[in-house]
This record gives C-alpha cells, structure tokens and sequence, in this order.
C-alpha cells in the first residue's frame, strides 16, 4: 500500500464501528466494546487519529492526555490494518498527534504493552530513538494481581522527557 494515499485526520463518531472491525482484525489487541469505540472517536477525538484510505479505516490511533499530568499522553492503542502494514503508518500516526498544536506541552509519551507484543515493543523503541528521549519499562497491571490470571501483565512504557515534535 502507497503511504501517501493515506489520509490522517482526527476521528469523528462515524468512525466508531468501523474502528470496531479494525480493532477485531487486529490480533493481539483487546477488543473494547462498540460504545467504547464511539467514545474514542468522540470524546477522544482530540488526541487520537484516524487514517483512511478511500473510504476504509486502515490505522487508528487512540489515547488521552493524562488527567493527573498534562505532559503526559497516553497511548491506549494503535492499530494497523494487515492492508496497511509495512509502511511505517503506526509511526507516522503517533508523530501526527503529537505535532498537533495542543501538543506542545506534552514532553512524555507513555503506553501498556504486554510482554508478547513485539509489534508494538517495536513501534515504541523505535518512537524512543527518533524523540532521542530515554525509555523506562515498569508493571502497571499485573497478571495476578490485577487481572487474576485472565490477562497477561501490561507493562507501562514511558517515553521521555522529549522535546515538542514540530513540523
């Protein structure tokens, strides 16, 4: 797939459902359910992004400025459609929140990744290296402790302090 016939922009509602096949084409990720996902093109609007090719939802990134640091920005999750895979999509969407102007206060990017999920481990040493800002690795959810053995542990990912990303 040409990377440059992939539209980014900031999701709308109408994107919900279309989110929720992506996310379910998507293996490993956690499938969250439709309303979720209407929320995340809705309320979260602001700080995700949604990539297009025609008409069809290819890439989706969602996440949120932290409530209890607004330097912060949480990375719930991102997804790349196998059509869309390969071309460096999942980077170019972080990169295009984060350049947003609202954005220019966020000096941290941070994210759960569980230990299997080499995709995204990659995605975001790679995202470490091109912000040349320090990555940290920590629990943030245990696989006991707080899923009861029904989920495997999530890692927190914290990326920075980083210099705001420009044009």
């Amino acid at each position: 797939m040409d990377d440059n016939l992939i539209e980014l922009r900031k999701p709308v509602p109408e994107d919900g459902m279309d989110l929720f096949e992506l996310v379910k084409r998507c293996p490993p990720l956690d499938t969250n359910s439709s309303y979720c996902n209407l929320l995340q093109c809705d309320h979260f609007s602001d700080t995700g992004v949604a990539a297009t090719q025609g008409d069809q939802l290819v890439g989706f990134v969602s996440g949120y400025l932290k409530p209890s640091d607004c330097q912060v920005w949480f990375v719930w999750q991102v997804a790349v459609g196998e059509e869309a895979r390969g071309c460096g999509l999942a980077k170019r969407m972080l990169r295009s929140v984060l350049k947003r102007a609202e954005f220019n206060q966020v000096r941290y990017l941070e994210t759960s990744i569980t230990p299997d999920n080499e995709a995204s481990w990659g995605l975001f040493t790679s995202m470490a290296r091109e912000l040349q800002a320090p990555i940290e690795k920590t629990v943030l959810f245990d696989e006991q402790q707080h899923f009861k053995g029904r989920h495997k542990t999530e890692y927190l990912v914290r990326i920075g302090p980083f210099n705001s990303v420009s044009e």
